[in-house]
């Protein structure tokens, strides 16, 4: 009885050991997969913002070593920086101006796109096309488009009878240029929109319809509520995006004309890339994301009062 024990014993403690040996090949197996990542976030990610939050301390002009100075570049962005608050104005007056109108059209166009008709795939890749461009290309683009000159707006305008703009060349219209420019890009929401319309089950349309819901009521109290996580993540996202506005307006307008389209981000690379400030640009790139961690936590807590998340009903 004796031996049979110990053999048994010993079977088992062997099959543990064998057991053992792949968990552990997977999971060092498993670190060598994400060790990319991880490494990338480090070097690329994590180590750049540590060196810029250290530079935001410092006087650092590029061609020399770093100086130690505390709090003075924070201190100069907001008392001797000439131009910042007109730059924190023309971020915030886009932002104020372009995320709700891009959520209301992309929200419109994928109500619009989201009908069994025939051929709506080839419209919904058409809307969605234009998100794939690339930035630069899509700034030229317009920018001829505009051009009070030789644009193809102003003839057209002509052509119609009616009064031609400067566009970008005007103080005045410069910003809402730009405005009506982002719009070019609501494909991106409306992909994610429609995603969430195509989420909602169509026994509540059922049921509030037997009840005698309307087609009004049907979006008021089935489709908006049931919409409202996306409309979330939708609201985030372009909040975020639109504190990080740069291309369009360095490629058309450089800030102009009169710092009318001088955005922060604009002013940032200056600051880095032109000026040779890299102390002051590492402050300013970090109050930013102050700013924006500070906006997207506000709408994160508003929204447990307005988002609706369906729960499960066991």
């Amino acid at each position: 009885m004796t031996s049979i024990a110990q053999e048994t014993e010993s079977g088992v403690r062997g099959g543990a050991g064998r057991s053992i040996r792949p968990r552990w090949r997977e999971t060092v197996v498993g670190y060598l997969f994400i060790m990319p990542v991880v490494l990338g976030l480090l070097g690329f990610t994590l180590g750049p913002m540590v060196a810029s939050l250290y530079l935001s301390f410092t006087k650092f002009p590029l061609l020399r070593s770093p100086e130690w100075v505390g709090l003075k570049n924070y201190v100069d962005m907001f008392t001797k920086e000439r131009y910042f608050w007109q730059a924190v104005k023309v971020t915030v007056t886009y932002a104020v101006t372009a995320v709700p109108l891009g959520l209301i059209g992309s929200f419109t166009l994928a109500l619009l796109l989201n009908q069994k008709v025939k051929g709506i795939a080839l419209f919904r890749t058409s809307f969605y096309m234009p998100t794939i461009v690339p930035a630069v290309a899509s700034a030229v683009l317009w920018g001829w488009l505009l051009n009070p000159d030789y644009g193809l707006v102003n003839a057209i305008l002509l052509k119609l009878g009616l009064p031609t703009s400067r566009f970008l060349g005007d103080p005045s219209s410069a910003l809402p240029s730009l405005v009506l420019m982002s719009l070019w890009g609501v494909g991106g929401g409306m992909i994610v929109y429609l995603a969430g319309l195509q989420g909602i089950p169509e026994s509540l349309y059922e049921a509030a319809k037997i009840d005698g819901a309307n087609e009004l009521q049907l979006f008021w109290n089935i489709t908006v509520p049931m919409m409202t996580p996306t409309i979330f993540f939708n609201l985030v996202m372009g909040l975020i995006g639109s504190f990080q506005y740069f291309t369009a307006a360095f490629l058309l307008t450089a800030g102009g004309p009169l710092f009318s389209t001088y955005f922060y981000n604009l002013m940032l690379y200056e600051r880095a890339f032109k000026w040779l400030q890299m102390g002051m640009a590492s402050a300013m790139a970090w109050f930013l994301l102050v700013v924006v961690l500070l906006l997207t936590l506000v709408v994160f807590r508003s929204s447990s009062m307005w988002v609706y998340y369906e729960t499960e009903v066991r």
